[in-house]
C-alpha cells in the first residue's frame, strides 16, 4: 500500500522521507525510471512510497509541485525567509537584491529578516530604518536578535504551519535564529571569521526541518554569489515591484529604463520616489545578464 510523505533530505543516493501521518522518517530508494525520465527529486517534494519490508522504502511517485525555488533548489515552498545583517557581516545590497529577483521569478512570498540588531547603534540604526523604508513598501520586514530575543515570537508566527526556506549569506545567524525559536533542532552554529568578517559555512546540504510548533523550514548552505543567469534581460525589469507599479508610464512600451527618452522610472529615481540603490543594482544586474547573453551568442 502506498503511503505519502515529504522529502526532508538525502543520505547518499537515498531520500529521507517523513511520513505525513506517523511523522516517522524512512530512508527510501528511488526508482530507476525517475532518472530515465529526467525527474530530479528535491527536498520538499511530496511523494508516494511503499515499504520494502526491511525498514526502508521505495519512492513510487512524485506529486505535482506547487512551486520550485531554483537556488537553493527546494520544492513546494510557501515563502522565503531571507536573513541579512548590517554588521558582522555587513551584507552587500546587491546580494539582497539578487536574491529578491530570484524569489520574484519564482513567484514566492518573502520576509526580509534584519538580524543581529543588538549589534547596531547610531548611524547603523539609521541605515536600518532607511532600508526598512526601501524594502518595507513591497516586502514584509522583521528585526530579530537571537541574543536579546527581539522579534523571535513574530518570527515563530512567520514559520508556523508553512513550508519555508531560510536563506542568507554565511554568518548572518540563520542557525542561531532557528535554535532560538525551536531549541530542539540543535543546529551547529559557526563563529564569524574576524579576518574576513564572514561566517564559516556550517550547513553543507539542504535539508527540511520540522518545527515542534508546526511547519517546515529548509536550512540551506550559505551563499555569497547568486546565479541570475536563468533570467532573460528583458524579464529583469518585471522582477522589481518598484518598476511594475508604474508599468506603461514610460514613453516606449519596451523601455528598459536605461537611457531611453521619456523613461518614467529614471524620472522617479531622480525625484527620489524610486530608491537609487535599487535602480543602480538593477543596472548592474542588467549589464551582467546582457554580457552573458552576448557571450552565449559568440
Amino acid at each position: 500500500m502506498r503511503k505519502r510523505g515529504i522529502v526532508v533530505g538525502f543520505h547518499s543516493a537515498m531520500a529521507r522521507v517523513r511520513d505525513l501521518e506517523s511523522k516517522q522518517e524512512i530512508l527510501c530508494k528511488l526508482r530507476g525510471r525517475f532518472k530515465k525520465q529526467g525527474i530530479k527529486i528535491l527536498v520538499g517534494d511530496f511523494v508516494e512510497y511503499t515499504e520494502d519490508g526491511a525498514g526502508g522504502g521505495v519512492i513510487e511517485n512524485v506529486l505535482n509541485r506547487k512551486s520550485e525555488l531554483p537556488k537553493p533548489r527546494i520544492a513546494n515552498v510557501d515563502q522565503v525567509v531571507l536573513v541579512t545583517t548590517l554588521k558582522d557581516p555587513k551584507v552587500p545590497l546587491i546580494v539582497l537584491d539578487k536574491f529578491l529577483v530570484l524569489v520574484e521569478k519564482a513567484s514566492l512570498d518573502v520576509v526580509i529578516v534584519f538580524n543581529k540588531i543588538d549589534l547596531l547603534s547610531g548611524k547603523e540604526l539609521e541605515e536600518l530604518q532607511e532600508l526598512e523604508g526601501i524594502y518595507g513598501k513591497y516586502y514584509r520586514t522583521l528585526r530579530t536578535s537571537a541574543v536579546t530575543g527581539e522579534g523571535l515570537d513574530e518570527l515563530k508566527e512567520v514559520f508556523k504551519e508553512k513550508v519555508s526556506t531560510m536563506a542568507g549569506m554565511s554568518g548572518v545567524g540563520k542557525s542561531s535564529l532557528l535554535n532560538a525559536i525551536n531549541p530542539g533542532l540543535k543546529l551547529k552554529v559557526g563563529e564569524i571569521s574576524e579576518k574576513f568578517k564572514r561566517g564559516r559555512h556550517t550547513t553543507t546540504t539542504s535539508s527540511l526541518l520540522e518545527f515542534d510548533f508546526g511547519g517546515y523550514v529548509a536550512d540551506t548552505p550559505g551563499f555569497a554569489n547568486l546565479d541570475i543567469s536563468t533570467i532573460d534581460p528583458q524579464e529583469l525589469k518585471e522582477l522589481f515591484p518598484e518598476f511594475r507599479e508604474y508599468e506603461g508610464m514610460c514613453a516606449f512600451a519596451d523601455c528598459m529604463h536605461v537611457s531611453e527618452p521619456g523613461c518614467y522610472i529614471r524620472r522617479l529615481v531622480k525625484e527620489g520616489q524610486v530608491p537609487k540603490s535599487r535602480y543602480d543594482n538593477y543596472i548592474k544586474m542588467l549589464k551582467e545578464l546582457q554580457g552573458l547573453e552576448k557571450a552565449s551568442e559568440r
